[in-house]
């Protein structure tokens, strides 16, 4: 039988109690106990020792089963986690069975049902002789080992129930008895403890690394990346702090749905540019800011998208900052994983606060930056109207007073040449003012346009304009979303130029006559400078940035030599289906 607990020493008068009358309680207590049991203390209190050290909470788990099997001459044990809604196991963490064995049982527990679902509404000591005895039993799996004597103990933390301990088939083959009871509450009782405290442990490394995320983000935003990278770098590091299969970022379109504008994944999956209509439930909650977290996103109707058919529990979480909602981050679990605690809910939904008011922020200082290229091209435009052609014209017009006066026809042919020369290059220039003061919504929507523009833009830091070439009808085979990545393939790469490649030659070529490895009819992208190169050990972001924009459409990028002396510089290829 259990031995029951000393009583506690009575308060005199004054307050505490006297520490003379606790120790005599305690040698009281202790003299109470039975030779076997007095005995079994020097183990136990070895074992408390051994379970109260460490921190980490599955280490911690893993130990007190350890821990308890030997305390009671246990042939296996195993601690059941219950889960938050209290209804089954979150977590089944066991000792005495082999990988190899575990792998032949195959699916652990889930506590719905049997023995084990029984303990979880009803947490108390349980002990049996002989587990198959027990009505509430319902048999093992096949390639289960055989299992007779059963000790099952609630485990608490700071009072709540956090799952029981399980202790089987003891090794002399008898029955677990009131002693092992007696220990194993005991140690049940300093487990808690133990688990305490490796949860607070947990919790605050979680929150300091969604902490170190959000940082992250931050930075990352703010350095000067455009708004699709900058997103993606909101999908990569959520989908690395959450733990889930996928990273993915929504937009609002123009129907009021929402469409996938970034995707950070292991494998591709093509969810750029599906869009979740505007008809879905969860688009409603979403835009008013509410998050929604869903068990099984194969089965919930709500989502509507063929994509969901791959990913199990999910958090979908609005990006909103001042009550402006931004867009939706996704961060989906394959299927059968464990779902997300209330914790990282919190977590995850602060996340997505502190990453909404980042991309504000860069959205901010990309506006301010465009508003000083926009002034900047505004200046040169004028210096150009007002210094460069006006200069031109008064050359123009001495030379042809020149020509007028010369009587050697050799003379007067070379001046009228140089007249024209002047004149062409005046109209060349006036074209470039032209394109310098063009706004971005005065642009017409054709691919080969947006190019050019992108080219034109570049002159400006770069010093020089970058040669281009088209192949094929770019504007009316490639569709919008490949000409939409081409363009910010096309930026990065020319950015990538002009910050780290000190190029004075850049040759631009887009082919939209490819034929890609797996026969489909494709455009590739060319960039090629004369730079330095890229360097051993240096920063490849971008070049990563190119790989994963092309890999998400179906297609692929890669970096060679360039067209410098000695195949000096970078030539950067990027290419994808139409």
């Amino acid at each position: 039988m259990s031995v029951p607990p000393a009583p506690a020493p009575t308060p005199p008068p004054g307050g505490s109690p006297d520490p003379a009358e606790v120790a005599a309680q305690a040698t009281r207590s202790l003299q109470g106990l039975s030779t076997e049991l007095t005995a079994r203390v020097p183990q136990l209190l070895e074992a408390m020792r051994s379970v109260g050290t460490g921190l980490e909470l599955h280490t911690t788990l893993d130990r007190i089963c350890e821990t308890a099997a030997e305390l009671t001459d246990a042939r296996y044990a195993a601690i059941g986690v219950v889960s938050e809604d209290g209804d089954g196991l979150a977590d089944f963490v066991y000792h005495g069975i082999d990988e190899e064995a575990a792998a032949r049982i195959g699916r652990l527990p889930d506590g719905h049902r049997g023995l084990l679902g029984a303990l979880i509404h009803q947490p108390e000591t349980l002990r049996l002789a002989d587990l198959a005895a027990d009505p509430r039993s319902c048999g093992f799996p096949a390639h289960h080992p055989p299992m007779r004597g059963f000790l099952g103990v609630p485990i608490r933390v700071q009072g709540e129930i956090f799952g029981n301990l399980y202790l089987t088939e003891k090794r002399d083959g008898g029955e677990f008895n009131d002693y092992d009871v007696h220990m194993v509450r005991v140690l049940a009782t300093e487990a808690g403890i133990a688990i305490g405290n490796a949860r607070l442990y947990e919790a605050a490394k979680q929150r300091e690394r969604w902490i170190d995320g959000s940082v992250a983000v931050t930075t990352a935003l703010l350095s000067g990346s455009d708004a699709e990278d900058a997103l993606a770098v909101v999908a990569e590091q959520a989908r690395h702090l959450a733990d889930s299969a996928a990273g993915i970022v929504l937009l609002p379109d123009e129907e009021g749905g929402m469409e996938i504008v970034a995707v950070s994944s292991d494998r591709p999956s093509g969810a750029l540019g599906v869009v979740v209509p505007p008809e879905s439930r969860i688009i409603a909650d979403l835009l008013d800011g509410r998050p929604v977290f869903i068990d099984d996103a194969a089965t919930d109707p709500r989502i509507m998208t063929d994509l969901a058919r791959a990913y199990g529990p999910a958090m979908l979480l609005p990006l909103q900052s001042d009550g402006r909602v931004l867009g939706t981050l996704v961060t989906p679990r394959e299927r059968g994983a464990r779902p997300f605690t209330e914790a990282e809910r919190t977590l995850a939904t602060q996340f997505a606060s502190q990453a909404a008011l980042a991309l504000m922020m860069a959205e901010a200082q990309r506006d301010r930056e465009r508003l000083a290229v926009y002034e900047d091209r505004d200046r040169i435009a004028r210096d150009l109207h007002d210094l460069v052609i006006q200069r031109l014209f008064a050359t123009g017009m001495m030379l042809e007073s020149a020509q007028r006066r010369s009587v050697v026809p050799e003379v007067r042919q070379g001046v009228g040449k140089a007249v024209d020369e002047l004149d062409v290059t005046i109209q060349e220039i006036r074209t470039a003012i032209f394109a310098l003061q063009q706004g971005p919504a005065e642009a017409p929507a054709g691919l080969r346009t947006r190019v050019l523009r992108e080219i034109n833009m570049a002159a400006v830091p770069l010093g020089f304009k970058p040669s281009h070439h088209f192949v094929g009808p770019v504007d009316t085979v490639v569709g919008e979303l490949t000409g939409k990545n081409l363009i910010a393939a096309l930026r990065e790469a020319l950015s990538n130029a002009f910050r780290h490649a000190g190029a004075t030659r850049i040759d631009v070529v887009v082919d939209a006559t490819v034929v890609l490895p797996e026969g489909e009819r494709g455009v590739r992208l060319t960039v090629a400078d004369d730079g330095v190169g890229i360097t051993e050990g240096g920063r490849r972001s971008g070049l990563k940035n190119l790989k994963r924009r092309a890999e998400s459409l179906g297609g692929a990028s890669w970096y060679g030599p360039g067209i410098g002396e000695d195949e000096g510089g970078t030539t950067v290829v990027w290419q994808a289906p139409y």
